[in-house]
């Protein structure tokens, strides 16, 4: 029997620093382990599961990842700048794909409403406005958790490592806390989809090693795409962060996600407005005396999916904050439950291979 409470296990198998602070990771070299290692493996894997059901108290909650980092629950989003030159989009507080983007409500965000969870990607086009912004709020980098997404035009072991530090570059960071894997279709069309995303994979693992990221994991990727990764590669993602709403239930990757020591995160949680106007859900916000947005927020938060809703707007951002003082009974959480259609706000991934 191994030491699951070891240094060496929590390092070598969790990359968790025994320290306990995220800022302070530097996991070693994580290898594929024997056969003789699952069971205890697979039971520690169970005991950090079942340490990640996050309570909801407040904007600075936390679940903690199978890493042993703490992640906080709740972001926010900024979508796709509104100039002509500009090629594609920026997000804090989720992974919303257009709608402009507002220097001065990431500040606000930052300074006015203790926002500490920043989801980007380098397809939005604002990775260097964050930064300014992120600067100017004056919050110290370790207060922060700021996510980052790889574009699949930098799919491939060597383009990926690039692309990540040019990403650092950009923002004035020198580590991002998680970096995932943008959209399971690589754009190269000599190789296989499977194989493209094992050699990017297989750098996203070396990032990991190295500190430059501190968690890793993947977006938009179904239960066939993550099984193909876990055969392929040694480090099962951190967090897979999909499409969350009442009209999409992916509840299928969920549980699967929660199985394999995955967390679960949830971008567009009020599918592009289109549920501040449904009835079901107006009548819940009237019975709660809460916005539509509460209701939709809250309800993925008490679901234990980690949210990430987004705005341009100060009162709206302040709006989407305040959803941590009040609770839905079961009944309206099975009532939000049942409205699922299948509808999808954006891209699908479903069919691909």
């Amino acid at each position: 029997m191994h030491d699951l409470e070891s240094p060496e296990f929590l390092k070598r198998v969790c990359g968790l620093n025994p320290v306990g602070f995220h800022t302070q990771l530097t996991p070693l070299p994580l290898p594929c382990y024997p056969s003789d290692w699952k069971g205890d493996i697979d039971q520690h894997v169970t005991s950090i599961r079942e340490k990640t059901m996050f309570p909801l108290t407040s904007m600075s909650s936390v679940t903690q990842l199978s890493n042993g980092l703490q992640m906080p629950i709740f972001g926010l989003d900024r979508s796709r700048p509104t100039s002509q030159s500009s090629l594609v989009r920026a997000c804090l507080f989720g992974t919303s794909h257009f709608g402009g983007y507002s220097h001065d409500a990431v500040v606000y965000a930052l300074t006015q409403c203790a926002v500490r969870h920043i989801d980007t990607a380098k397809r939005y086009g604002c990775e260097q406005q964050l930064g300014k912004a992120i600067t100017e709020s004056m919050v110290p980098r370790g207060d922060l958790w700021i996510t980052n997404k790889l574009c699949p035009d930098d799919y491939g072991y060597n383009e990926a490592k690039e692309a990540c530090l040019r990403s650092c570059s950009m923002m004035g960071v020198e580590y991002f806390d998680l970096y995932l894997m943008h959209w399971p279709r690589a754009f190269q069309t000599s190789r296989s989809n499977r194989e493209v995303r094992a050699e990017t994979w297989r750098a996203l693992e070396e990032l990991f090693e190295e500190g430059i990221c501190k968690a890793i994991g993947v977006s938009n990727f179904m239960v066939h795409h993550l099984e193909q990764l876990k055969e392929d590669c040694c480090v099962v993602p951190h967090v897979n962060q999909v499409e969350y709403h009442p009209y999409q239930q992916p509840n299928t990757v969920r549980e699967y996600c929660q199985q394999e020591g995955i967390a679960f995160e949830g971008y567009c949680p009020l599918a592009k407005g289109q549920l501040l106007s449904d009835p079901t859900v107006l009548h819940i916000a009237e019975k709660y005396r809460r916005t539509p947005a509460q209701i939709c927020i809250r309800w993925s938060l008490q679901n234990g999916v980690i949210t990430i809703p987004k705005s341009t707007k100060k009162g709206r951002i302040q709006e989407n904050c305040q959803v941590f003082d009040f609770q839905l009974d079961k009944a309206d959480m099975d009532t939000v439950g049942k409205m699922h259609d299948g509808r999808h706000v954006t891209w699908d991934p479903t069919n691909i291979e």
